[in-house]
């Protein structure tokens, strides 16, 4: 499973299964924080669609987190001010780069539980959604 997707799920998920996930290996191995929790502002970068240029219509605000696991470096960024998760998607991070067993368990709780989760609630909200939209093609002139 790729960082990217493995984050999704983790920021868009419960916030109570990362802290789990962080706590089991905080348990079991030394955690060296690196760069403690801290608020910074990152550009956001948008692809305008007609030209397909970039632009940067303004800042974000992203919490950012880095431990070191057993040698490895994990890091952990999300928007707004939410220095707890931050931690635990570090955390989760360094777990994945050094590979360690409790991370093949993880696997199916994102991809089997979790990410299942999250497709149903937006699909919930989209069904939500669509009920309130309007055909015009099917109206008479």
């Amino acid at each position: 499973m790729k960082r990217r997707r493995r984050t999704e799920i983790l920021i868009n998920g419960s916030q109570k299964l990362a802290e789990d996930m962080a706590h089991c290996i905080q348990d079991k191995y030394q955690v060296k924080v690196i760069q403690e929790p801290e608020s910074g502002l990152v550009m956001l970068k948008v692809r305008e669609t007609s030209q397909k240029s970039l632009f940067y219509p303004g800042e974000v605000l992203v919490t950012e987190c880095k431990v070191q696991i057993l040698g490895n470096i994990g890091i952990g960024i999300v928007a707004g001010d939410q220095p707890e998760l931050s931690y635990h998607l570090a955390v989760i991070d360094a777990a994945f780069e050094a590979m360690m067993p409790e991370t093949i368990r993880w696997m199916e709780l994102l991809l089997e539980n979790e990410e299942k989760v999250i497709q149903e609630q937006k699909a919930a909200a989209s069904h939500s959604i669509l009920k309130t939209k309007v055909n015009f093609e099917t109206m008479d002139v």
